[in-house]
């Protein structure tokens, strides 16, 4: 365990390595996605302003099967992504942001998350162009597809596969979804005194092997139940959280304010706080990190914008809205100072409302990490189909190590579990963010066409 622990603070500190901006210092890769989400925000015309009605509209008006080429609907394709990216980086990860950032990390996720959304918009609308079918008419997608179309067609084929092998690769060690597993453990820990993380991983992993093996389809229709469900019951949570301490909540707020402008000198300032909030709004959204796009490769859509669009709704419903009151909740019940860690510090808030409120968190958590864990499955096996080929040896070789891996992650301390998945998280982004540079041309140009066209998919 020691050389485990030796290797994944190494790959971290490689990862995140600091660099002085304005006299303080900076991670390096929080830099190089702070900028593409400001970049294509300004260059594609602000679609998170302007386009966020004609995106629900879409999903009203989205194309039957036999209508357009793809494997499930548009909001079939969006509660899968959405499976995957509220989870329980919006629960335990807001908890992890304000231990590290204070409550001012609390408002930087919410700007970042605005602006993710027009990432969000450009990497599907990339992935939708550029996936592929294979000869069973099955839909595979994703930035390493990306990468490889681009790289071919601008006279660079070995760049474009090295760059999507790249991705790919390390989509496989981030497509393992360990703070779901370890997090949900912790909760269920607190309310049952189970103390079993192997058990419990076990149990988990065969659980989600049961829906995994069952391939695309269940994948759709699991997603769509149990996405509106975790997210219903959470919130319900938080609001009343909220209505307990509703007049510590204009306080809350100012101490939001001022924490994302000077900070705490504990949490590194104001740079401190937007560093955590930037981290954890790229886990939150998972935008710039490309994972989403396989989800929506999926989708039954006559344009690639179209669902562009429909994914610019992921950083809105579940950073900007699910983040945020969940970040409130905390800071108005005052429980991030209590020197507990991650998924406790909201078990905690919830416990003033009522003893049997930390189980209604359990269960939320349970169904968070069950979803992210289902849909993240997938993701992972578009990568490994990219690597190792989409026959029936690789997939069901790909299954059985996806579920294998998961019982490990109950077991391993927070810290190291959170530096394992940024790290990834984090080295998935440069490829892919690679790719939207070199097609920002053609985004804003595909961009610009589809809105000026009548309303339909």
């Amino acid at each position: 365990m020691d050389g485990f622990n030796a290797a994944v603070d190494a790959l971290s500190g490689a990862v995140f390595m600091k660099v002085p901006v304005l006299g303080a210092q900076i991670e390096l890769i929080v830099l190089y996605l702070a900028l593409p989400m400001l970049f294509f925000t300004l260059w594609l015309g602000f679609p998170n302003l302007t386009a966020v009605g004609r995106a629900l509209r879409i999903l009203k008006a989205q194309p039957h099967a036999g209508e357009a080429k793809g494997d499930v609907s548009q909001w079939g394709a969006l509660s899968t992504a959405l499976s995957g990216t509220i989870g329980l980086g919006n629960i335990a990860g807001v908890a992890v942001a304000l231990t590290m950032g204070g409550p001012g990390a609390i408002l930087w996720m919410f700007v970042i998350g605005w602006f993710a959304m027009t990432v969000k918009m450009a990497e599907v609308t990339l992935g939708l162009k550029y996936r592929v079918f294979d000869a069973r008419g099955h839909v595979h997608g994703g930035p390493m597809y990306v990468l490889k179309a681009v790289g071919a067609a601008r006279g660079w084929p070995k760049a474009g596969l090295i760059l999507g092998g790249f991705y790919a690769f390390f989509a496989l060690f981030g497509a393992i979804p360990m703070v779901q597993v370890n997090q949900s453990f912790a909760q269920v820990k607190v309310v049952t005194g189970f103390a079993n993380g192997w058990a419990y991983g076990t149990m988990l992993a065969g659980a989600v092997a049961l829906v995994t093996l069952g391939g695309a389809a269940w994948l759709g229709e699991v997603a769509k139940r149990l996405t509106p469900l975790k997210v219903a019951v959470y919130l319900i949570g938080v609001a009343t959280v909220l209505i307990l301490h509703a007049a510590a909540i204009p306080g809350a707020l100012a101490d939001i304010w001022r924490g994302a402008w000077s900070g705490q000198a504990a949490t590194g300032g104001a740079v401190g706080a937007f560093v955590a909030g930037m981290r954890r709004a790229v886990f939150a959204s998972e935008a710039g990190v490309g994972s989403a796009v396989m989800a929506h490769s999926l989708a039954r859509v006559r344009h690639p914008v179209s669902e562009g669009l429909v994914a610019l709704l992921e950083p809105l419903l579940g950073t900007m809205i699910v983040c945020a009151l969940g970040g409130l909740a905390l800071v108005v019940a005052g429980t991030w100072k209590s020197g507990l860690e991650g998924i406790a510090i909201t078990s905690a808030a919830f416990a003033q409302v009522s003893p049997s409120f930390p189980w209604l968190l359990a269960v939320v958590v349970v169904l968070f990490a069950y979803s992210t864990l289902v849909a993240w499955g997938f993701y992972g096996l578009q990568a490994w189909g990219y690597l190792f080929g989409n026959g029936p040896k690789a997939q069901w070789s790909y299954k059985i190590l996806y579920i294998v891996a998961l019982p490990p992650a109950a077991a391993i301390d927070l810290g190291r579990v959170v530096g394992i998945v940024d790290s990834s998280f984090f080295l998935m982004a440069i490829p892919n963010v690679i790719a939207l540079y070199l097609c920002a041309g053609e985004l804003r140009r595909d961009v610009r066409e589809y809105l000026a066209t009548p309303e339909e998919n």
